[in-house]
């Protein structure tokens, strides 16, 4: 079956991560995916195995944050009839089920400590016991395990294994977060427009209008190339005038005048194609100021500082967000002494 969802894109850092998913691919080893939620971790292991010497065999994907901890060691190595209360029938486990194939365990950084210390020793001797087995079963099970969790800190602080971290990262693939790949961001929505424009049974493609385009490119995409997707098609099927280019774009799908507000949410100004968002208000009190620059050089200051830090100190994204070109943003770090600070 074809999969909804492609490795598209052209930017370096992309390409890079993607071309050493294709070297890791023919060796046995395990390897770790990193990286935010939206950002292909599930395509990359997809990858990793239609590119191994495995790809005639299964594809098995377990996410470990589905489910509860009390079932989590059954799913992975399976158990006996008898084993516990409701256990019938024996059942086979992930590992069982993906022999001479590829796991995937997803979300791996949730697993509670007995899981990883059992899931250490399958990796170790290639071998799983099913829950109320006496013998241990031989298994051949190349290992892809994604997170978008700081593992190496997870260990430093006792909620993961450190010698089941050093296991698992014979090779590790970081992700980069859409943010990090500005060409990218127009590829990827023209494809997804296209392909909805298609679903819907259009003749033709009409592309964006400039300030959609626009608004596309300036957007920080929290939730990556998934939260990118939605937006460009929920665009494309909202639009009625398949003859034009698309003029409209929700980034917030539960922005509405009718939006319940609990007590104890705060509202988030909405970015759309129609409205910038306006700059914070000055927490200077204003009765106290006596030198009009210098408090307005400080408030700039301190709205480009924030920015920088909000795009991760990307000057492209940072110009684009608050509505500066390039050289604009570049002078202004100077004047504010910020240049270090990129």
């Amino acid at each position: 079956m074809e999969r909804q969802t492609q490795l598209i894109g052209q930017a370096s850092p992309f390409l890079d991560a993607v071309e050493r998913a294709s070297r890791a691919a023919p060796l046995r080893r395990p390897v770790l995916v990193i990286g935010e939620r939206g950002t292909g971790k599930e395509l990359i292991a997809e990858r990793l195995h239609h590119l191994s010497t495995r790809w005639q065999e299964p594809l098995v994907t377990m996410n470990c944050a589905a489910l509860p901890e009390t079932l989590i060691e059954t799913e992975l190595f399976g158990h006996e009839a008898g084993a516990f209360t409701g256990a019938a029938r024996a059942r086979a486990g992930r590992f069982e089920e993906a022999d001479r194939g590829t796991l995937f365990l997803d979300e791996l950084g949730t697993l509670s400590m007995a899981a990883q210390e059992r899931l250490l020793r399958v990796i170790e001797y290639g071998e799983v016991t099913r829950i109320g087995a006496s013998r241990p079963l031989r298994v051949d099970v190349r290992i892809v395990a994604a997170t978008n969790e700081d593992l190496p800190r997870m260990a430093n602080a006792g909620r993961f294994r450190p010698d089941l971290l050093d296991r698992l990262s014979f090779e590790v693939i970081t992700l980069p977060p859409l943010r990090a790949r500005e060409e990218d961001i127009g590829v990827l929505a023209d494809h997804f427009g296209r392909r909805m424009a298609a679903e819907l049974g259009w003749d033709t493609w009409p592309g964006f209008a400039d300030m959609v385009a626009a608004a596309l490119d300036a957007h920080p995409w929290p939730g990556n190339v998934r939260e990118l997707r939605n937006v460009v098609e929920r665009a494309v099927y909202r639009w009625d005038d398949p003859t034009r280019p698309i003029g409209a774009v929700q980034f917030d799908p539960f922005d509405s005048p009718w939006k319940p507000i609990g007590t104890d949410v705060v509202k988030e100004p909405v970015t759309t194609a129609h409205a910038i968002p306006a700059a914070p208000a000055p927490a200077t009190d204003l009765d106290g100021v006596t030198d009009l620059r210098a408090a307005v050089d400080s408030h700039e200051r301190a709205i480009i500082d924030h920015h920088l830090a909000r795009h991760r100190f990307n000057q492209r994204q940072t110009a684009k967000a608050l509505g500066l070109s390039y050289d604009q943003l570049r002078h202004a770090l100077r004047r504010h002494g910020l240049i270090d600070r990129t």
